[in-house]
């Protein structure tokens, strides 16, 4: 059995495949690149599965640990594969060569386009507020990161709040899909500042926190 599908090899996977380790939820990586997943499902430990894109995601929660474009490409890729699952998307649509601006337009998100892409799965905008650094660590320096959930499905908000809470982080629950918008605006600022050579201690480190 499988809770967690995280499909993509790179930092963001790690990082979150080592929150799901740590709050006790079996993993299976799936990745283009079967030799990649076999590797980082080997690092991560205990009895996690890996595969290429040929395999059938078996965890009820999926995660798109991919860039936008990819994440795309995936999501056409399984289709109705993913019908009656809780997909995650943790992109930033954005232009990587300015880091000003999106590459979607202001009345839909990369969320909201790969919803589009997958009408049978509930999917729930998360993960993509926190770098891949910090989130390995569940926190900076003491302080627990929050995590930011927006979707249509009250189910798959309360499945991923469970799943970021047992990880040892907070989540918040904001509403639904369209706050993907403003979440990855947010982000922009938040990445524009860690490429800003004026502020260089941020280095991608960093990790937004509402306080209370």
């Amino acid at each position: 059995m499988t809770d967690i599908t995280i499909i993509g090899s790179g930092n963001m996977a790690r990082a979150i495949g080592t929150r799901a380790v740590a709050a006790g939820r079996s993993v299976q990586i799936l990745d283009r690149t079967p030799e990649n997943a076999a590797k980082l499902a080997a690092e991560l430990g205990g009895t996690n599965t890996s595969g290429g894109l040929s395999e059938v995601p078996g965890g009820d929660i999926v995660v798109l640990a991919l860039y936008f474009g990819p994440a795309k490409e995936v999501a056409t890729h399984f289709g109705d594969t993913l019908s009656g699952k809780t997909v995650v998307e943790i992109s930033n649509p954005i232009n990587m060569d300015t880091f000003d601006s999106l590459v979607v337009g202001p009345e839909t998100s990369a969320a909201e386009e790969i919803a589009a892409l997958l009408p049978g799965a509930r999917v729930v905008k998360a993960f993509n507020t926190t770098f891949a650094g910090p989130l390995g660590s569940g926190t900076v320096g003491e302080t627990p990161l929050d995590v930011f959930i927006a979707s249509d499905s009250e189910q798959a908000r309360t499945e991923v709040a469970a799943f970021a809470e047992a990880a040892g982080l907070r989540p918040l629950q904001v509403g639904g899909l369209r706050h993907a918008r403003e979440l990855e605006g947010f982000q922009l600022l938040v990445m524009a500042l860690q490429a800003n050579p004026a502020y260089p201690t941020f280095n991608w480190g960093t990790g937004l926190k509402i306080i209370d």
